[in-house]
């Protein structure tokens, strides 16, 4: 890994502080900084995990072209996490802060990645495929969740998944819409300045430090519940908890990131869906009753029936691609993932109660 000088935006959050401590432990020698606006609460707990790994802070936000320059001279490579993640972003409130963040935000990043002719990881979301395709999939419904059925309609799905070929005809919530947009960019930059670039669009990502949400870093907020003793409900489709995510460990996305960073050259240009996969896919049926048994506990649920608009009812993320091209694979399973996120939980004590509890 030649990489001397890296920047990572949306650097207190939780995917890019876990990446930043990553890659600095296992690279003493590189400069890693990362610029945040502190703005989710938590992310100020990150701070002192960045400090002790010896990873930069910058106080500052991509909105604003200014606070990014301030980085300092040699970046080398952008890996691009800040976003405002959440896919209710929007839905009934301002729609500013979500376009500004992660379309402008991405754009004041590509700038600077082209005045410093640094490379760029940009981490999208699978989200950029439109809700109503996505809830087309045909399914079938087991005891515990929707399962992907044999017989499908749409290119791009099958027993494996979700793969690249999915369509990207229809809405998608403004979050999954400034994600592609911003990949777009992307590849506006490459061909007019010859900018390099990775785009990964990931599934759900969980694991320690997540200050998890009901829209957003659900698996640490069903975890966290669970230790804490606190209600949760099942939204959606019927209320039943049978709705489908696969989950992918941090730890396991800071992999394959590792692996992308010694493979630029044949990599660059390359847009990878990237999660759990077949694997790693569970209900949240499927996970009150893991979390259940890691935490000791069982708490109240309750069952909302009516679907929120943006609701999808399965999503599993087909790695056929990113295996071929890189050797990786997901290694840790839901269950490790949140027996992980209890763990830290437990360590954590009240600061991260306060917050989560």
């Amino acid at each position: 890994m030649n990489y001397k000088h890296i920047l990572i935006t949306g650097g207190a959050g939780f995917v890019g502080s876990n990446l930043g401590i990553w890659l600095k432990t296992r690279h003493p020698s590189m400069r890693v900084v990362a610029v945040d606006n502190l703005m989710r609460r938590g992310s100020e707990l990150n701070l002192p995990r960045l400090a002790a790994a010896g990873v930069e802070f910058v106080h500052g936000d991509v909105r604003y072209a200014g606070d990014l320059a301030r980085v300092g001279e040699g970046l080398e490579l952008l890996i691009e996490c800040a976003a405002e993640p959440s896919v209710l972003a929007g839905y009934g409130q301002q729609t500013d802060y979500v376009i500004q963040t992660n379309l402008v935000g991405t754009t004041n990043g590509l700038d600077l990645a082209r005045r410093s002719r640094a490379d760029v990881i940009f981490l999208s979301t699978s989200r950029v495929y439109p809700v109503r395709a996505l809830n087309e999939i045909a399914v079938e419904e087991t005891e515990t969740r929707f399962a992907i059925g044999e017989d499908q309609r749409l290119p791009g799905i099958s027993r494996q998944g979700i793969s690249e070929d999915f369509p990207l005809q229809g809405a998608r919530s403004l979050y999954g819409t400034s994600k592609l947009c911003s990949e777009l960019m992307l590849h506006e930059y490459a061909d007019m300045f010859g900018l390099r670039f990775i785009v990964n669009r990931c599934s759900v990502l969980a694991g320690p430090w997540q200050m998890g949400k009901v829209d957003q870093g659900v698996f640490a907020l069903w975890a966290a519940r669970h230790l804490y003793g606190k209600g949760l409900a099942y939204i959606g489709w019927g209320g039943r908890g049978k709705q489908v995510r696969d989950v992918l460990h941090i730890d396991d996305l800071a992999e394959l990131v590792a692996l992308e960073l010694t493979s630029f050259d044949r990599l660059n240009g390359s847009t990878f869906n990237v999660g759990g996969g077949p694997e790693g896919a569970v209900s949240l049926l499927e996970t009150t009753r893991l979390c259940r048994a890691i935490t000791g506990c069982e708490v109240p649920v309750e069952s909302e029936p009516r679907t929120r608009a943006g609701d999808v009812k399965l999503y599993v993320t087909d790695n056929t691609r990113v295996t071929q091209a890189t050797g990786w694979a997901p290694r840790r399973t839901p269950a490790d993932t949140l027996e992980s996120i209890v763990e830290w939980l437990r360590d954590a004590g009240e600061p991260v109660r306060r917050i989560l509890g």
